[in-house]
């Protein structure tokens, strides 16, 4: 059976192990060789003394780095002046009575061991295999699944389901591009990718679920930015119904704080309770709405959560900060969906401009890292904010399943979407998404791992009854 190195410093001297993993730097000094091995779970020194080996001393001289190699010894303890406090099993070392190869490697087109001197993008994209081997961008990932384990975990404590909505879904207006997906079945006829879960999460709430969530997968169309992924990214989806948006901000506060104090214990957050800040005055004092409220800008472990309340419902369309499918004078703030403050209402007809919203974005070190919002629940309001963005008659056919459950009695509702990528690209303090994303896109888009988007055959197009302009 194989040992895991992290589970060699539970193990006294002399104790037997059976390590299997990567040749992570090997070198020579004499007949002897020292391998450090690498595996997921830690690296440790194996000491090769061909006296010493029953098997594989023979072969000392061909082992090179990435080989995968099964190695058979004991735990011995290193010496006094050998001892290494920065790694995990630097008190110790194998001593190998049994090696061999599993599997060779080639040369890397870049070095694993040193990550300093890092490959451009697109050749680390184009191995991300091997990119991943770094310890970095290993733990990067590790810590992205620790993160969405205790989200998952703590919302379950909390009374919320976990619900997977479709991928394959309906093209409606929703701000950004989607990405169609044709149906052979039905010719002519189009799925799209979710731009989010947007609409599902607030059947959901109409279905009395009343507290929802999952770790959802998001698709759109959009040009990329450091703080943006382009094609897909996930986010944390949140719904519950009869919650205020107080108590919506109190939930997402209480479980943000306990995930950095269980798995960030290094980190300090600037202020408890996490600040409320009102849209206005935040863009007066700040000209922006997602401000960097460190005291220390450059401290990685401060860690200024804040919450931006009291949106416009309403922006001006422009070429910048466009809503696909809205008309040219009005977009939403937030999302069509997204409930006025009741007290403007009266304002809708005369000043939309003047009306505020129930929207919250939460911030982080001067990213928004999650929006969310109280929903509408009423369908003649929700109508006259679609006439008010500019919706066609023809576009609200489009949301026909969405006027049809409204007739059945809805709750209450809103809501948040925390992005993991974004808040994990904050928490490490990397300055891409890609850092602790497993497989991302290039800056323009493209996979060169997997060489996407491709061309494909015309059978396939045939069978879809497609054709492509040339």
């Amino acid at each position: 059976m194989k040992n895991y190195i992290k589970e060699t410093v539970d193990l006294k001297a002399g104790a037997e192990v059976n390590l299997k993993g990567w040749v992570h730097v090997y070198r020579r000094m004499g007949k002897m060789g020292f391998i450090e091995l690498r595996d997921s779970t830690g690296i440790i020194q194996v000491v090769c003394v061909p006296g010493e080996m029953t098997v594989g001393a023979d072969i000392l001289d061909d082992v090179r780095p990435e080989f995968v190699v099964s190695i058979k010894g004991v735990i011995q303890e290193r010496g006094a002046k050998q001892q290494r406090e920065d790694q995990l099993t630097g008190k110790i070392e194998i001593l190998a009575k049994e090696l061999s190869v599993i599997s060779e490697s080639e040369t890397p087109p870049f070095e694993i061991v040193n990550e300093d001197r890092q490959a451009n993008e697109e050749l680390r994209l184009k191995h991300r295999y091997l990119d991943l081997r770094h310890e970095r961008m290993a733990n990067n990932i590790k810590m992205r699944h620790k993160v969405i384990h205790f989200f998952r975990n703590y919302l379950t404590d909390n009374g919320f389901t976990e619900v997977q909505t479709p991928i394959l879904s309906k093209s409606t207006p929703e701000g950004a591009r989607d990405y169609l997906v044709p149906s052979r079945l039905h010719k002519g006829s189009f799925f799209a990718l979710p731009q989010a879960p947007q609409q599902y999460k607030q059947l959901l709430m109409i279905a009395g679920l009343e507290k929802y969530f999952q770790v959802a997968p998001c698709f759109r169309d959009e040009d990329a930015r450091a703080d943006r992924s382009p094609g897909e990214f996930y986010q944390l989806d949140m719904e519950m119904s009869f919650m205020t948006q107080e108590e919506i901000m109190d939930l997402t506060e209480d479980m943000f704080t306990t995930m950095v104090e269980k798995l960030f214990p290094e980190k300090k957050i600037t202020q408890k309770p996490w600040p409320r800040l009102d849209y206005d005055d935040v863009m007066k004092e700040y000209s922006t709405d997602k401000p960097d409220l460190r005291k220390d800008k450059n401290d990685p472990n401060e860690l200024a959560f804040a919450w931006t309340i009291n949106f416009p419902l309403f922006v001006k369309q422009t070429d910048e900060d466009k809503f696909i499918g809205a008309g040219d004078t009005w977009g939403p703030s937030h999302n069509m969906f997204t409930a006025p403050k009741e007290e403007d209402v009266k304002l809708l007809d005369k000043s939309p401009e003047k009306v505020k919203s129930y929207q919250h974005d939460l911030v982080l070190n001067g990213f928004e890292v999650g929006g969310g919002a109280v929903r509408i629940h009423d369908i003649k309001l929700q109508e006259k904010i679609w006439d008010l963005i500019g919706f066609s008659e023809e576009q609200k056919k489009q949301f026909q399943h969405y006027l049809e459950a409204f007739k059945y009695g809805v709750p209450p509702h809103g809501g948040i979407a925390p992005g993991i990528d974004r808040l994990l690209m904050v928490l490490l303090a990397e300055k891409n998404l890609k850092e602790v994303t497993a497989f991302p896109l290039t800056s323009d888009g493209h996979d060169p791992l997997m060489d996407s988007p491709s061309e494909v055959s015309k059978e396939q197009l045939d069978e879809l009854g497609l054709s492509l302009k040339k």
